[in-house]
């Protein structure tokens, strides 16, 4: 009998309050069904907080954006640019609807317990949708529960994982070593071990990425393909 090929690693560093990770993980899902031929694929998500020092109660999203980008008037202006991204990727992002910045850690926390224990694509997708399409508060224990339980995952498992406080010394390790290899910005994209990209690009350059590690014409390490 012969033996069965390792899946097809992507690994993902993103933070979920990232819009261009959201735009990303969308463009990866429509590189991925270009390819026909593709073996067996695992997504791997890392975690990457873009605003680590936040309080675990999060902050007024106005000040954030105030101390951010000036203010929401300017924060709009910058804004627009995803939208546009967004609505090709078929993303109605409602910024106007956050009404807190969170502090992410546990819901990288979350992510990462549930991919310990399967696949973690629907919770991330869903983690994504309900910040950015309902403004929802997920640096809340309670709230990432209910979002846990709405990607299918046991709502009471994930509410007495999140109630531990087990994993986040190995939240802040991922983030080292994910900056220790020259990572500054999400979403980053590493292909197989092979190809690396940064960034939300378009679906047929993920595509090519991907293509390019299967290849294995950059050999055994990660490599830019931007």
């Amino acid at each position: 009998m012969a033996e069965r090929a390792s899946p097809f690693a992507i690994d993902v560093v993103s933070d979920v309050v990232c819009p261009w990770c959201f735009i990303g993980k969308r463009h990866l899902a429509a590189a991925l069904a270009q390819i026909d031929d593709l073996p067996d694929v695992v997504v791997r998500w890392h975690p990457f907080e873009l605003n680590p020092d936040l309080p675990a109660s999060g902050v007024p999203r106005r000040d954030y954006l105030e101390r951010k980008f000036g203010g929401a008037e300017r924060a709009a202006q910058i804004y627009a640019r995803v939208h546009e991204a967004g609505r090709r990727a078929g993303i109605a992002f409602d910024f106007d609807a956050i009404e807190r910045q969170p502090n992410t850690r546990e819901a990288h926390r979350l992510i990462a317990w549930a991919q310990a224990n399967g696949d973690a694509d629907a919770l991330v997708e869903r983690l994504f949708a309900a910040y950015f399409l309902e403004g929802r508060f997920i640096g809340d224990r309670d709230e990432l529960a209910r979002v846990a339980a709405e990607a299918g995952v046991d709502e009471a498992a994930a509410r007495t994982w999140l109630a531990s406080d087990i994993g986040r010394a190995e939240i802040a390790k991922a983030e080292e070593r994910a900056r220790a290899l020259g990572i500054t910005g999400v979403p980053f994209f590493i292909f197989d071990g092979r190809v690396a990209l940064s960034g939300a690009h378009p679906p047929d350059t993920l595509r090519d990425a991907i293509r390019q590690a299967r290849a294995g014409s950059q050999g055994g390490a990660a490599s830019s393909a931007d």
